[in-house]
């Protein structure tokens, strides 16, 4: 059950650092990379798996 837990919050650390950093970047940074800012959350989950 910990280990559930453990890996639940490393997860969702992995989100919203994912998240917070492309969401910091401009939306130029972003086309560059090929992800719209729509798409972040996504590419975010995807990170955390």
């Amino acid at each position: 059950m910990i280990d559930t837990v453990v890996r639940k919050f490393n997860n969702w650390k992995r989100f919203r650092q994912t998240y917070d950093e492309l969401s910091n970047l401009s939306n130029r940074e972003l086309d560059d990379l090929g992800i719209a800012r729509s798409d972040i959350a996504r590419y975010a989950r995807m990170s955390a798996k």
